[in-house]
């Protein structure tokens, strides 16, 4: 059997508003609840599972996306009024960077997480 990534805790002030943050946002279905976590399920059978906690140390995580995803994704994430940057060190606020031939975009969750979504894996 190959090494699979099967799930990864990610901790949140308010595990189900970021859990439901996230599926709203990159469009998954609503959380479920498995114990103490609310879990975003992806299509590659990573679960993402929030877990409440006072303290939070933000984290990145990025989501590879098809091209149909990102403008859906990018649609929400301006209807919410949330910002955006084409970079990690946020010097490019509202721009989309086209990195390796695809574009990304990073922004922030309830909890200070980084979210980026690409369209091509970096480096490929």
């Amino acid at each position: 059997m190959a090494v699979q990534l099967n799930h990864t805790i990610v901790a949140a002030r308010d595990e189900q508003a970021s859990a439901a943050f996230l599926a709203e946002v990159l469009g998954r279905p609503a959380p479920t609840t498995y114990g103490p976590f609310a879990v975003v399920e992806l299509d590659n059978g990573v679960s993402l599972d929030f877990i409440g906690s006072e303290t939070v140390h933000p984290q990145h995580y990025a989501f590879l996306v098809t091209e149909q995803e990102f403008d859906e994704i990018l649609a929400r994430i301006r209807a919410a009024g949330l910002p955006f940057w084409a970079d990690p060190a946020r010097r490019r606020p509202g721009e989309i960077n086209t990195n390796d031939g695809g574009r990304g975009v990073y922004w922030p969750d309830p909890d200070g997480h980084f979210l980026e979504i690409i369209t091509r894996p970096y480096g490929g």
